[in-house]
């Protein structure tokens, strides 16, 4: 009888594209998959620890699973941070870290003989391998790993404890992993990793090389890429995507705070300034093109006064949506130990104060782009017999429902603003 597995993912496009990739291994083994829903033989739980709530996210997608009767692996960054705590968590089978969890077959194969090590941990200074993944959801959009690892070590980051060093595989390695994309006529890939503006440390090669190289990949209609460092966004990158007639007008940054006081503290490798400069960069080229910032508000230390100096520089920037994190202290990082730690209402306030001025970012960003034409990828069939899908330049419209559009380019105007800064699109015959 086949057995069945059903996987669970938590956090970042490169965990989900991870996912996507021992899902299909465990499918050439002989398993069926199943969703996390159903009856199955064994669930993955595929997790994340960037914050505190991530990990709560973890711990009840684990018992959930736990409840089913059924053997549970859990993977991911929790796993190799905290592989004790999450073994002493009744019905957890397997626990694999970082140089474990692409056996994830072989050791699921253990649970059924008997053998099975319940815990297998690594020092991640040891972990240099690199193991290719790519996720394919439906025709439209795949997520593409590039690079994994950081070598940055931000103070507040537990990343680099649960992922390693920036490694990566060589260009021509990942041009094949986009052809065989383009072969299941996926149209849109999404470049994604730890620190992908950091490709190309094992290999002596860099991230423009990449995107040019994918650049020529034929049938991939659309790239985005997923979010890059503001230190890394050279101008001969940002020249590129304005050629391009494939890479999406869309560039996510992390700023992580507009204060000099706080980067410094926080361990960024820039000034505002630099943030400042690429934004500027950007639009001066591509002025419709759309960026997005992360930010963290209540960093240890960050006064009313830092917090407002932040506030001010945000506001003035042209950038087009926020991300907003309070901080959460991570064990076994720099900040953790910081004196000035903030209460949690003083974060929520300052966080609601940033949410907003993103929200009226955002809303001023959609409406410079009404009446310009725009291309979509439409995705998929909403209610009341409409398509949405997105803009290159991160934009979501809707527009009546036609198949022959589904998961193909399509050239629109944008007509009108409708509720939640969803865009009512004409196609543009």
């Amino acid at each position: 009888m086949m057995r069945k597995v059903a996987f669970y993912t938590l956090g970042c496009k490169l965990n989900y594209a991870e996912s996507s990739m021992l899902q299909r291994k465990f499918e050439q083994s002989g398993y069926q998959k199943v969703s996390f829903d159903a009856e199955a033989d064994v669930f993955v739980i595929n997790t994340c620890s960037v914050t505190q709530v991530a990990d709560k996210k973890c711990r009840q997608a684990i018992k959930k699973a736990t409840s089913k009767g059924a053997k549970v692996v859990v993977i991911g960054c929790y796993s190799q941070l905290k592989p004790e705590e999450i073994a002493a968590i009744e019905g957890v089978d397997l626990v694999l870290g970082t140089a474990d969890k692409f056996k994830l077959v072989e050791h699921v194969e253990s649970l059924w003989n008997g053998n099975a090590v319940k815990i297998h941990s690594c020092d991640i200074a040891s972990v240099n391998s690199y193991e290719a993944s790519y996720s394919i959801s439906d025709r439209t959009r795949a997520f593409l790993k590039v690079q994994d690892g950081c070598d940055y070590h931000c103070s507040y980051c537990t990343i680099p404890l649960a992922r390693g060093s920036s490694r990566n595989e060589d260009i021509s390695s990942v041009v094949s992993r986009a052809k065989e994309i383009a072969a299941k006529n996926t149209k849109e890939i999404v470049l994604t990793g730890v620190n992908i503006g950091d490709f190309g440390k094992t290999t002596g090669e860099n991230f423009f090389e990449l995107v040019k190289q994918l650049d020529k990949v034929e049938g991939i209609e659309r790239y985005r890429i997923s979010s890059i460092e503001p230190n890394l966004i050279h101008d001969e990158i940002i020249d590129f995507v304005k050629s391009s007639n494939r890479f999406a007008h869309h560039f996510h940054i992390p700023l992580q705070s507009g204060c000099d006081k706080i980067l410094a503290a926080m361990g960024r490798r820039y000034k505002r300034e630099v943030f400042a400069a690429r934004v500027k960069a950007i639009k001066e080229v591509m002025p419709y093109a759309c960026i997005g910032a992360d930010v963290i508000v209540g960093f240890p230390g960050e006064t009313d006064d830092d917090f407002m100096d932040a506030f001010e520089f945000i506001k003035s920037l042209p950038v087009s949506y926020l991300h907003v994190f309070p901080f959460s202290e991570r064990p076994n990082t720099k900040a953790f130990d910081m004196k000035g730690k903030l209460s949690p209402q003083v974060k929520e306030r300052r966080s609601k104060a940033l949410i907003e001025l993103g929200n009226v970012k955002k809303e001023a960003f959609i409406q410079e782009n009404i009446g310009r034409k725009e291309t979509v990828i439409f995705e998929s069939k909403l209610k009341d017999g409409q398509m949405h899908g997105f803009t290159s330049n991160y934009i979501k419209v809707s527009a009546p429902y036609d198949k022959k559009l589904i998961a193909a380019l399509s050239a629109v105007t944008l007509d009108e603003v409708l509720d939640n800064m969803l865009v009512k699109a004409s196609i543009v015959s």
